[in-house]
């Protein structure tokens, strides 16, 4: 079975040329130009002193971190990019206006807020007590009134730069080709994969990074792609529900989880809670939803009304409640 999803009716997939096979494979396109234009731009981050060490050149740090000006800019990039121009060439000004319609969709009860928010921390505690022997620690002031800007700052860098590409673009299509969990299954490793390169810098922990770690950080994209894909569906596809879900596993590994588990403190042992943590919270939603991801098709035939979409809240039955939901 073919990566791709039919083109839109009233579309012309007869074309020749790049323009051509756009319109007839948008998924192949998209994921080849996000892969492309990132890793390109990451480039100059690996091969500097800051990654592999063949150039000898540091990127600035801004806030503590290099990241802002080695990582950002090959994110934006890359699934954004990417999205944007494949949506435009593909399905026209209207497909754009849908594209954008989903980075847009505030409008969602509150309790999703609160779960996707605090669902996070909440499963990441419960699997570090778990695997620490219950040796937990208060973390600091700083890190407790850092913890809100920093999200507030994850959202407009890593959820801006990637889920208008993974989820807003490509579930959408491919749930429409291969069903919520099919999609799921091949959407989660594709975005672990984009993350390959970052392991050769500082962003992966080089040059100590291991196999294992790459693996169960693939692992993990993919398990949690599963309560990704049940919230973007039970929310009327929400991205702004999505990157706040996404960044809230970023945010609270890198402000508070350290402190917190200082025995479970190293990049090894927070790759295991962070899988372990996401490998239940996927196998609690396919049983709650029996596989199902909240996905109904009739709903992607059309944009469903504002006033519909105001009154979307989590419902108790037959699935999970959003407290469930957690990780990157």
């Amino acid at each position: 079975m073919a990566l791709d999803s039919r083109p839109r009716a009233g579309h012309h997939t007869n074309a020749t040329g790049i323009k051509g096979f756009i319109r007839r494979h948008p998924l192949v396109a998209f994921f080849t130009l996000a892969n492309l234009m990132s890793w390109v731009a990451w480039s100059p981050y690996v091969l500097s002193n800051n990654g592999l060490g063949v150039w000898d050149f540091d990127f600035p740090a801004v806030l503590g971190t290099t990241q802002f000006a080695g990582v950002l800019p090959g994110a934006y990039l890359g699934p954004i990019f990417a999205a944007y121009v494949v949506t435009r060439v593909a399905d026209g000004r209207e497909g754009v206006r849908r594209w954008v319609g989903r980075m847009t969709k505030w409008r969602v009860g509150r309790l999703w807020y609160l779960g996707t928010a605090l669902g996070v921390p909440a499963l990441i505690i419960v699997t570090g007590l778990a695997l620490s022997g219950e040796n937990i620690h208060m973390p600091p002031v700083a890190a407790l009134v850092a913890y809100v800007p920093g999200l507030l700052l994850q959202m407009v860098t890593t959820g801006l730069a990637e889920e208008p590409g993974w989820r807003d673009f490509a579930l959408p299509r491919m749930q429409r080709r291969f069903g919520p969990l099919g999609a799921t299954a091949i959407l989660g490793p594709l975005w672990g994969v984009w993350h390959l390169p970052l392991f050769l810098s500082e962003w992966g922990g080089w040059p100590d990074v291991t196999w294992t770690r790459i693996g169960e950080f693939v692992a993990f994209a993919t398990v949690f792609s599963v309560v990704v894909t049940w919230v973007f569906n039970r929310t009327g596809q929400s991205l702004p529900l999505i990157m706040v879900l996404h960044v809230s596993v970023n945010n609270f590994m890198s402000i508070v989880y350290s402190d917190m588990f200082p025995s479970l403190g190293t990049p090894e042992h927070a790759s295991h809670v962070t899988l372990l943590a996401g490998t239940t919270a996927a196998v609690l939603v396919l049983i709650a939803t029996r596989g199902r991801l909240g996905y109904r098709p009739a709903e992607e035939t059309e944009e469903p009304a504002p006033e519909r979409t105001a009154e979307l809240t989590p419902e108790l039955t037959p699935e999970l409640t959003p407290g469930l939901a957690a990780q990157r």
